[in-house]
């Protein structure tokens, strides 16, 4: 079949013989990819009359969308709450070094931290596409300092920040710039917090509730103002009670707007949420979760200590603590450690495993028409996993920047 051309020059590559995730379902069909996005196989028959110009066999592998890790504090020696002179080489090198675990794009994430720090870091913070340099940045997630000093975990308390008169101004003057955010978690039981709410989604910004005492009506009058998020579910909240559920209610509320959905992120590291707890979750609402690293420097790196912003962290196995304290800080487990132990604790499919680390972190940020799925036209992030959910290469815009065998593992 001659290839025609005249819609496009770009080589086009047909990816064989592997099970695409595609509609909740994965399914038996050939992946096409030109120019970074993928293709819908029957206008290129039928009205290119085209056909591909590269063919690989995938082998039998799972292709999915490529993980979107909405919380990451950095990894591999990096702190995203340190101002340093040379940051961008360090977010550089994280974007980098994730791609080996599946994860395409992310949001940086800077803990409570001095004013002084926000407006060091924010500026080197950019919002780019993935490639083989590493994967992309969807913008930075600001946890604090907006947040409860009873609920504060592993944030400085002599960095925490209540809202004044003129709240929005506030965290502006906090910030420095609202640029390069993309989420922004705060207590939504704090005063004045309705407007910033309010201020923050007319802007485009995700507002996320966490490290809070809120209780439910509280939680739900935040998502009427436009809160859409619920940071690291569990964690840094008021435990479930029965008479008042806190901020866990929401996942049940039928005081949600009409036509709104409220995601949770949850650190499925075995170590933040009982496995009990996420199936709980889970089953209340499954299409609410959103996987979260929430990895620290010491993401990759030998046990020892280590840094979270302003705080000295000591990681003892899969466990990391404030320094001289048993409080959690974060983790060190990697998206596609978290997909597979979510998948085992909830004994859900693989596909709900997969969407809850691609699909569903993007229709929280809003960009599910060009990542987070493999529907036709949208960008060409995806995976190549085995049947055990093991990551064996990653493709950003159609091109392979990661491949196990590559690295002679």
């Amino acid at each position: 079949m001659p290839s025609n051309k005249s819609v496009s020059d770009a080589p086009i590559v047909q990816f064989t013989n592997c099970r695409i995730l595609r509609d909740h379902q994965l399914q038996r069909e050939d992946l096409w990819v030109r120019e970074g996005k993928i293709l819908n196989p029957e206008k290129l028959f039928f009205d290119e009359k085209g056909s591909a110009d590269v063919q690989l066999d995938c082998k039998d592998s799972i292709i999915a969308p490529g993980f979107i890790d909405v919380q990451i504090n950095g990894g591999f020696g990096v702190d995203f709450s340190l101002a340093t002179d040379d940051f961008k080489s360090g977010i550089d090198l994280v974007s980098q070094k994730i791609l080996s675990h599946g994860v395409t794009s992310f949001c940086p994430t800077l803990v409570t931290s001095p004013p002084s720090v926000y407006h060091q870091v924010l500026p080197q913070i950019s919002v780019r596409n993935g490639g083989a340099h590493g994967a992309g940045i969807l913008g930075a997630h600001l946890e604090g300092p907006f947040i409860s000093k009873e609920k504060k975990g592993a944030h400085p308390e002599h960095c925490l920040r209540t809202f004044e008169a003129g709240a929005f101004q506030d965290l502006l003057a906090t910030y420095g710039s609202l640029d390069c955010v993309q989420i922004v978690t705060l207590a939504p039981e704090m005063r004045r917090s309705s407007e910033v709410i309010q201020e923050l989604t007319k802007q485009g910004i995700c507002v996320s509730l966490g490290h809070s005492v809120a209780n439910l009506s509280q939680a739900e009058e935040a998502v009427q103002h436009g809160a859409t998020f619920i940071t690291h579910l569990f964690n840094a909240m008021l435990p479930f009670h029965h008479r008042d559920p806190g901020i866990v209610g929401l996942l049940t509320s039928d005081k949600i707007p009409a036509g709104r959905r409220v995601f949770y992120g949850m650190i499925s590291d075995g170590i933040h949420t009982n496995p009990a707890a996420l199936r709980i979750a889970h089953r209340a609402h499954p299409k609410g979760l959103v996987l979260v690293t929430d990895a620290i420097a010491g993401m990759g790196l030998a046990p020892g200590r280590h840094t979270l912003g302003q705080q000295v962290v000591e990681i003892d196995g899969l466990n990391t603590y404030i320094a001289g304290t048993k409080t959690l800080s974060g983790s060190v487990a990697t998206m596609d450690t978290c997909v597979r132990h979510f998948q085992e604790a909830t004994g859900c499919s693989v596909e709900t495993a997969l969407e809850a680390a691609s699909l569903h972190p993007a229709q929280l940020l809003g960009i599910e028409h060009k990542k987070g799925t493999l529907n036709y036209d949208s960008d060409a992030d995806f995976l190549m996993l085995n049947d055990s959910l093991y990551v064996q290469a990653t493709y950003i815009a159609g091109e392979e920047v990661w491949r196990q065998d590559a690295l002679g593992m």
